[in-house]
């Protein structure tokens, strides 16, 4: 008997049709399974940054004292109100570098965060230049942000005085 030969048609190397198709299907899922997780991730940013930023409100709410300060008295004043207030600037800048960074494409949040940065310049130019660790413990960018607000403002060492613009 000869041998019958059987020309192989391109597809069947790789597997029939239906397997190529099944194959498609399972990678077209994976990515929308990869895209779903990647916006429920941003969703939780989202909601984590604004959960941050309405507790910083909250407490600016409850503290005008240290939400529109009078630094230098604050300065002078008690060690526990001193510890307070920089408590206060510390999940002020928190706040702002969650919301920041979850709100990229919305510069309203960049915006009302620069408006209640402002009235604490001379404090952070003042902890920058005895304590340079203290914004090191924020990410690079609200470093930058501060650094910038500060030069903006002319809040600079060695008197680093507000207002005088």
């Amino acid at each position: 008997m000869a041998a019958m030969t059987q020309q192989v048609v391109w597809w069947q190397k790789y597997g029939t049709l239906a397997q190529m198709a099944q194959a498609t299907v399972a990678l077209l899922g994976f990515v929308a399974i990869l895209l779903q997780i990647n916006e429920i991730r941003a969703g939780n940013r989202a909601t984590s940054a604004r959960t941050a930023f309405l507790g910083y409100t909250e407490l600016a709410f409850r503290n005008p004292k240290f939400a529109q300060p009078d630094y230098e008295a604050i300065k002078v004043g008690n060690r526990e109100e001193r510890v307070q207030y920089e408590s206060f600037v510390s999940y002020f800048l928190y706040a702002c570098e969650e919301t920041i960074a979850a709100f990229r494409d919305k510069r309203e949040w960049l915006a009302s965060c620069d408006y209640d940065l402002k009235p604490h310049l001379a404090f952070l130019c003042e902890k920058e230049q005895a304590q340079p660790a203290y914004l090191a413990t924020y990410g690079a960018e609200t470093q930058q942000w501060v650094k910038t607000s500060m030069k903006t403002a002319s809040v600079t060492p060695p008197d680093c005085k507000l207002g005088k613009t």
